[in-house]
């Protein structure tokens, strides 16, 4: 007799978390509640309610995130200028921190024995969920189906499906693919993907046209920033949500955002995906564009020097550690004078800066004009600098040391 009396599922209503909902039922003779989080995934999360109700669920939890989401962990991300591997902008990784977090919650008010998820065996995905569930509640029990059966093939689902009589919606035209979905990219992998040289095809694609096809006129936007974060868009405020959103409705109708990586996953292996991140890719460019002319250069050479540490935290799974959460104090420390509007241009796949402006600006026309500056830089100073500097140097030749 099982001791797990009741588990909390991480449901989307799909194939796979649907058996696992009838799995874990059959399999720990447990009650099952379910939480189906709107992170901005693009699909309407309410038929899952009927969909749970089906199975048996009584106690369904069905919670719009999407203002938490981008509010709480996006911006926050992005005030890092954070990039995984020179590339990827994390769109996974910075998703699953809060659904791990409200997995642990709903336990918490449910009295649930354990949490449960769909992430399989191979993927990064249950690092990140279990990493954040025990570190919000160190004594969870976590259930992997993925890990457990041997319902290892889509053939074997469905057939399940059928055996037990579980509803499971064959939606005609359904990309192939294995997909991810959430305010701030598509994932897709799987298929043709699954070889390296194949090159993605173009009906693959769902936020974006392909550059060839985007308008011959290019777009200009003004984005303003207050302390770090975008707050408006072409001097419209706007909640954090909707600023992604109309982002990555610009960026895509611009032929903005693909990306076709080979990346290096935390579990050991490498994995070649497919990343769409519109908005995400402007909001990149953006915000180095604002702290070029507001940061102070050591500052910003800091923020460079950890981002890569930060990244590497995130996509491995420790949003809710101590590391994290130092690296955040500093990054967020840097952004009290990132304020400021920059002026983009969207073409063809391209995000050119074309102005940047700022009441906190540490540029100095007068120090940095070709023209003549009245005496507010001293050129012979430049002598002593460089010999100083060039000392060392020096002294090496000297000695005869060869570089």
């Amino acid at each position: 007799m099982s001791d797990i009396k009741k588990v909390v599922l991480a449901y989307s209503g799909g194939l796979d978390t649907s058996v696992i909902v009838r799995w874990l039922q059959d399999t720990y003779d447990c009650e099952v509640v379910t939480f189906t989080a709107d992170i901005g995934q693009g699909e309407e999360v309410e038929p899952a309610r009927e969909k749970a109700k089906a199975l048996g669920v009584k106690e369904i939890y069905i919670e719009d995130l999407r203002e938490e989401f981008v509010r709480d962990y996006v911006f926050p991300m992005f005030r890092a200028n954070t990039i995984y591997e020179g590339e990827y902008l994390l769109g996974t990784s910075i998703a699953r921190p809060l659904i791990s977090r409200r997995l642990i919650e709903i336990a918490n008010e449910t009295g649930a024995d354990a949490i449960s998820h769909g992430a399989t065996g191979k993927g990064n995905d249950q690092v990140r969920f279990e990493l954040g569930a025990y570190a919000l509640k160190p004594g969870v029990k976590v259930i992997a189906p993925w890990r457990e059966w041997d319902l290892n093939s889509r053939e074997k689902l469905l057939a399940y499906c059928e055996e037990r009589d579980i509803p499971v919606e064959k939606k005609k035209g359904k990309s192939p693919y294995s997909m991810d979905a959430n305010l701030l990219h598509i994932s897709y992998e799987g298929i043709n993907l699954e070889d390296p040289w194949a090159e993605a095809e173009e009906d693959m694609w769902r936020w974006s046209v392909s550059p060839e096809a985007a308008p011959d006129k290019p777009t200009y936007v003004e984005l303003t920033y207050s302390r770090g974060d975008i707050v408006a868009i072409d001097g419209e405020e706007m909640k954090p949500h909707v600023v992604l959103e109309t982002l990555n409705k610009m960026a895509g109708d611009n032929g903005i955002g693909r990306l076709d990586i080979v990346e290096n996953r935390y579990v050991g292996m490498k994995s070649r995906g497919c990343y769409e991140t519109p908005g995400g890719t402007i909001m990149l460019r953006a915000h180095r564009a604002i702290e070029s002319i507001t940061l102070d250069r050591e500052v910003a050479h800091l923020k460079d020097s950890v981002m890569p540490r930060y990244a590497e935290v995130i996509y491995n799974g420790y949003w809710w550690s101590p590391e994290r959460e130092a690296l955040q104090a500093l990054i967020d420390q840097t952004q009290a004078y990132v304020n400021g509007t920059v002026r983009l241009k969207l073409y063809k796949g391209n995000v050119d800066v074309v102005g940047r402006k700022s009441e906190d600006s540490l540029f100095d026309e007068k120090i940095a004009t070709f023209e003549e500056d009245q005496g507010a830089y001293d050129q012979k100073d430049a002598e002593g600098f460089i010999k100083l500097n060039a000392l060392r140097l020096r002294i090496a030749a000297g000695k005869g040391r060869k570089l």
